[in-house]
């Protein structure tokens, strides 16, 4: 009786463990077969946005790129509806399938390859950034994207970084990817002015002397540098997209200055230029805080438009899913490029 027990017992784990096995076979073999479903929706969803792109600048009433346009998630301006575009959503289906797309303009936000000494002043100090250390991080940024390895008045090229553990080298070239701070002098041990206020969700710096004080006691930063800059755009900031944050990094313009130029933004289009999306630059005159000189600088660093987007397709077939990512710029409708594309699990 105990050998047939035994026996009983073993024949049900070896059946049990290939039932696993087989359960998992057939797991991968599902997943191996959503392969080219999944990578299909990300192409499909990045080509999707393109023709987004391309028939909004066939839209005459619209001569703007704004939050209220339906290739940002928006309703649609004022010539939508009688556009191609009047019912599109942002979405892909299929029938064991479904995407999701993301729309962003990089020109939102400050290219921070060409921002120069002025504009990552600013920055720093819209980011709560103590003026004694705003020179050395400046600095530092400017010598990574330099293409010498003469280092600036406090800042850092070659030598300082291959004195650190790990060692490496400055750039000396733009950057491709913003994360490419967090190895600058100055930000690399405050990976918090980076984050902002998402550093929580993300491993602390290290604090070394005492000018912030314990390491408990981290410093707070209400917007970090990602929230500000890009390393790829035109070079313009669109003034339709672009927060109060990244106004505010325009030399002269203030908090109240920048609260008002978003408000007045966000009215319906009625086509007369006096509520909704600046049509022109010429418009941010209706902000009653914004002056002349204000005016002149935000025709400087500012524009209507944006040509270089950011595209997210979020894909799931058969409860596998895939987050495609594609950089988009646009020249005009028949020349939309893709600069960039790729996914992760």
């Amino acid at each position: 009786m105990i050998i047939v027990l035994i026996s009983i017992f073993v024949l049900t784990m070896l059946a049990g463990g290939f039932a696993y096995s087989m359960k998992i076979e057939t797991r991968l073999a599902r997943n191996a077969n959503s392969e080219s479903q999944l990578e299909w929706f990300g192409r499909s969803g990045i080509e999707k946005a393109r023709w987004i792109l391309a028939e909004q600048l066939k839209i005459a009433q619209e001569p703007y790129d704004g939050l209220d346009q339906k290739w940002a998630g928006g309703p649609g301006g004022i010539g939508t509806t009688n556009s191609p575009l009047a019912d599109v959503q942002l979405t892909l289906d299929s029938a064991d399938g479904h995407a999701d797309i993301t729309i962003t303009d990089l020109e939102r936000k400050l290219n921070v390859n060409i921002a120069g000494e002025p504009l990552l002043q600013q920055a720093l100090m819209v980011a709560g950034v103590d003026a004694g250390l705003s020179t050395p991080i400046v600095n530092s940024i400017l010598d990574w994207i330099d293409q010498d390895d003469n280092p600036r008045v406090q800042g850092a090229e070659t030598s300082y970084y291959q004195g650190l553990t790990p060692p490496y080298s400055a750039k000396n070239g733009p950057m491709d990817d913003l994360s490419e701070l967090l190895l600058i002098q100055g930000i690399r041990d405050i990976p918090e002015l980076f984050w902002g206020v998402a550093a929580t969700n993300h491993p602390p710096g290290f604090w070394r002397g005492s000018r912030f004080g314990p390491r408990d006691n981290p410093p707070a930063f209400a917007v970090g540098l990602k929230d500000l800059f890009t390393p790829l755009s035109d070079g313009k900031i669109n003034i339709n997209t672009a927060s109060a944050e990244v106004l505010q990094c325009i030399p002269g313009v203030t908090p109240e200055m920048a609260q008002g130029i978003v408000g007045a933004r966000g009215g319906e289009d009625d086509g007369t230029g006096l509520t909704g999306p600046y049509r022109n630059l010429d418009q941010v005159r209706r902000v009653p805080e914004v002056n002349l000189v204000v005016a002149g600088a935000i025709r400087q660093y500012c524009d209507v438009r944006s040509r270089t987007f950011e595209v997210h397709v979020d894909a799931v077939v058969s409860g596998y899913h895939r987050h495609f990512i594609g950089i988009l710029g646009r020249n005009n409708p028949r020349d939309i490029q893709i600069l960039k594309f790729y996914w992760h699990d």
